[in-house]
């Protein structure tokens, strides 16, 4: 049993109150996590990059205030390195970046300490962010707490296995092909990718660009879904930069899961799907349907999924071409070539489309506007969907060829590694909000997770389905094996 002064595994939102009640200190808390990390970390390597001088400065001065500086009043928190901390290195994981130490801070990081946050460290990703396993040549592999011979996921990985391993209070991450989801999935955490847009993401670009990624979402991990909207609040909103204008998000669509109106989507023919995460997920309906849910196990929106999944890999592969170098998209377009005409393998749609022309992004984007509407339609229906996160759980460590060189089995059938990108774009390629909340644990112990979609700036009703699943069905739990 941890100490009763232990709050390494705590909520942000219990930190934030016992900070303000005086029942901790900020600097106490911040010491706490300090500790954590100089004494598990090196088994993890989650919080790659360290800022605790400053951070314990902030502390101080929080502590000395006289009132509270926001809802996250005291709250030690990291953020994923791709997000611009000032007088830190910002390098996505790339050894010619290095020494880019950048001279302000990310919108995002402004408004969390807007809000009371203590930064003190940046938490590890995969090259270009570009995977599930995070791992680069400047800070290393990032190991899952559950397993250590397995990914935490990616391209968010350092900040899932910071906030599972109990080093850090609560941690912003980013998602565009589920880097987000997958991780809070891999580590038994709760996770939010927004609506597109909803998080301007200033200050996450190794460019320096203006201009929001396309699909890509900023949003925040956390051990409590209560924790997601006080993130959530702390970021959203235009960036004043574009505009004056407010965003109000509508209220969530329900307060309890009686009456909730749910389809559940246990798996899908176009893809494939763990049968353990299917079979949690039907006992989940079942559950449901004991709370007074209206459940619907058959309902989907009426499209066709794979057309769905193969729009979302062009605009995918358009949306982080941006991000290839030369000589990565000539070896692209060599691959593509060789490539048989009907191969429609994740790997090869992603190829034929990395530097996809205007006028054909042009004709999907139309395409995909029709198939947002058709989500919306669904939603006027249906309040959320309940679906996997992503295909399996955690996969081991596979660090020595590209992701496209990789394969995996479930169930016996042999896939593209990158053909698990289904769950997450089937969502995110829509700009949908999701929240990814605890599902159960497999077999050997390793945790799953269940995707809550939900309609275009519906992020309160996501998460307040993850809240209340968090009180009916199942809690964060921390590892076994740590103490």
């Amino acid at each position: 049993m941890p100490a009763a002064n232990d709050f390494s595994f705590s909520s942000a939102k219990t930190l934030a109150l016992q900070i303000r009640r005086r029942r901790i200190g900020a600097l106490e808390a911040l010491d706490h996590f300090i500790a954590r990390i100089e004494r598990l970390d090196r088994s993890i390597n989650a919080v790659v990059v360290r800022d605790f001088a400053r951070a314990r400065k902030r502390a101080r001065a929080l502590d000395r205030s006289r009132g509270p500086a926001g809802p996250l009043h005291g709250v030690p928190m990291t953020v994923k390195e791709s997000f611009d901390v000032a007088g830190l290195a910002t390098t996505w994981g790339l050894a010619a970046m290095r020494d880019n130490v950048v001279s302000s801070n990310a919108l995002a990081v402004e408004r969390l300490q807007a809000a009371g946050a203590v930064v003190f460290g940046k938490t590890n990703v995969p090259r270009l962010l570009l995977d599930w396993q995070s791992f680069n040549v400047n800070y290393g592999v990032t190991n899952n707490p559950w397993d250590c011979t397995r990914t935490p996921g990616g391209s968010s990985g350092g900040s899932s296995a910071a906030l599972a391993a109990g080093l850090t209070g609560l941690d912003i991450g980013s998602d565009i092909g589920g880097s987000i989801r997958v991780p809070a999935h891999f580590c038994g955490l709760f996770g939010h990718k927004p609506t597109w847009g909803l998080c301007p993401p200033r200050g996450h670009s190794l460019l320096g660009t203006v201009v929001p990624t396309d699909i890509s979402a900023i949003g925040p991990l956390a051990r409590s879904a209560e924790d997601l909207t006080l993130a959530l609040d702390a970021i959203a909103g235009p960036d004043a930069a574009d505009t004056s204008l407010r965003y109000v998000l509508p209220p969530p669509r329900t307060a309890s899961l009686k009456g909730l109106r749910v389809a559940v989507w246990a798996e899908e023919p176009a893809t494939t799907t763990d049968h353990e995460i299917s079979a949690k997920l039907s006992e989940l309906a079942r559950a449901l349907q004991r709370e007074g849910a209206k459940v619907g196990l058959r309902a989907r929106p009426a499209f066709d999924p794979k057309e769905a999944y193969q729009l979302f890999l062009r605009l995918l592969a358009a949306a982080v071409g941006t991000r290839l170098g030369p000589e990565q998209l000539a070896a692209a377009r060599a691959r593509a070539a060789a490539s048989a005409p009907d191969d429609d393998s994740a790997d090869a749609v992603l190829d034929r489309n990395y530097d996809l022309s205007h006028g054909d992004w042009i004709a999907l984007n139309e395409r995909r506007a029709v198939l947002r509407r058709t989500w919306q339609a669904f939603f006027n229906d249906w309040d959320v969907v309940l679906c996997p996160a992503f295909g399996t759980a955690a996969l081991p460590h596979e660090l020595d060829v590209r992701s496209a060189g990789r394969r995996i089995t479930i169930g016996g059938v042999e896939l593209h590694y990158n053909d698990l990108l289904f769950w997450p774009g089937i969502a995110g390629g829509f700009y949908l909000p999701a929240t990814t909340a605890p599902l159960g644990f497999t077999r050997t112990g390793l945790p799953l997770g269940v995707q809550i979609v939900g309609p275009l700036y519906g992020d309160r009703t996501t998460i307040a389905v993850a809240r209340q699943l968090e009180r009916r069905w199942l809690a964060f739990t921390a590892p076994a094996n740590l103490g």
